[in-house]
């Protein structure tokens, strides 16, 4: 039999007030605890998915009582009839964003064993940034112990033709509505659908014929949740069996109109900014013209200076940050930050001994090749969208 590629769950959905139930991924506003006070707010006492999660923003260096009783609410839930169960099922998503756009996912189990966060493997699920092994134990010490699973990790795949996904969406009125409500705080609307048998060996079908005309039989590129998806692989490691070895995403197509790619820049405090300019263009061997040259923009205080050098890396922002990695490690008293959004970057950049760098985003079209020349990307490479685009935790499943 043909290996399935994107496995079917018993998925668990929530049974009433779906609206309270889904919240954003964890890794978002991790600046503004004030966004998680609001969504503690709208829960209220109903069953959430947001008395199941960590919320980054309120990490700390000693987890285990938020984590002990995350695992008691999961229980909970579980033993309290919070949940409605469709077994062996692929979830078939349509979320319209915040700007009307819809974008169309399938929610399934991938197979741990085919993934790896090691840059340079040849597996067919690949990481698509750097992975920083201080961020795996905190995701770790969460999932290691808890009874369910909740995605936020959402995985591309490159198909122009739009065979995988696309065709479910002509089909979704002959499937079972799962869902259909507006999701909370600017979050957008949601609907899914349980994906017909002879539809799901078409998702099949379509996924292995990607594969076959990959080339170097690459299929997935993680798109969001880098580190959890490693933390998973980790947790399996750690305790193999057959529900450990296996992870619920989200597959979206790369080529889907909704799905827009921004920027993260970067700015440098605790260093006088003239010099970590020179610094750069020495690191990269001079000012460069070529065809092929990268182009940047300092901006610090009122001034701004544009130049460019030749790459060491496929993309401008890997250039940038092979540079950064050697400054920071030479200098523990200059600090970088990864920055969405230009107005922000300036206005940061305005403060004493600080600079801020702009470039060229990576294109879309760009991910594959650029993952498949390099390995794993530099970190915080890209942003799929708005924060508030971001994948909401809905479907879960029993760990």
């Amino acid at each position: 039999m043909e290996k399935k590629m994107l496995l079917p769950a018993d998925i668990l959905l929530p049974r009433k007030n779906p609206e309270k139930w889904a919240v954003i991924a964890c890794d978002q506003y991790t600046s503004e605890p004030e966004y998680w006070e609001d969504v503690r707010k709208i829960a209220g006492d109903c069953p959430s998915a947001f008395n199941i999660i960590l919320p980054e923003v309120w990490l700390s260096e000693d987890n285990s009582k938020a984590i002990e009783k995350i695992n008691q609410t999961m229980r909970k839930y579980l033993d309290g009839g919070v949940f409605s169960e469709h077994k062996n099922t692929l979830v078939y998503i349509e979320r319209t964003l915040g700007d009307g756009r819809v974008r169309k996912g399938i929610a399934g189990l991938i197979d741990l064993n085919d993934y790896s966060f090691e840059k340079g493997s040849g597996t067919l699920i690949r990481a698509t940034e750097a992975t920083v092994p201080e961020r795996i134990p905190p995701r770790v010490e969460i999932r290691r112990d808890a009874p369910l699973e909740m995605p936020h990790v959402m995985l591309l795949i490159d198909d122009p033709e739009k065979t995988v996904i696309e065709p479910l969406g002509e089909k979704s009125k002959e499937f079972e509505s799962l869902y259909d409500f507006t999701l909370m705080k600017n979050g957008g609307h949601i609907k899914g659908f349980s994906v017909s048998e002879k539809a799901a060996e078409q998702v099949q079908s379509a996924l292995a014929a990607l594969v076959e005309n990959s080339g170097d039989k690459m299929l997935f590129a993680v798109g969001d949740g880098n580190h959890s998806l490693a933390a998973a692989k980790e947790c399996y490691r750690l305790n193999p069996n057959e529900r450990s070895r296996c992870a619920l995403v989200e597959v979206v197509n790369i080529h889907d109109e909704s799905l827009e790619f921004e920027p993260i820049y970067r700015t440098v405090t605790g260093i006088d900014p003239e010099s970590v300019i020179n610094g750069f263009i020495e690191f990269a061997g001079g000012e460069y013209t070529g065809e092929d040259a990268q182009k940047f923009t300092c901006v610090y205080g009122k001034n701004e200076r544009s130049f460019s050098v030749r790459p060491s890396s496929k993309l401008a922002v890997g250039t940038l940050q092979s540079y950064l990695d050697r400054l920071t490690a030479e200098n523990p008293t200059v600090s970088v930050d990864y920055i969405h959004g230009e107005g922000s970057v300036r206005a940061i950049s305005a403060s004493p001994d600080t600079a801020g760098f702009l470039f060229d985003g990576m294109k879309k079209d760009e991910l594959f090749d650029a993952v498949k020349k390099d390995g794993a990307l530099p970190r915080k490479t890209f942003s799929m969208g708005h924060a508030d685009d971001k994948r909401f935790y809905l479907e879960c499943r029993r760990l």
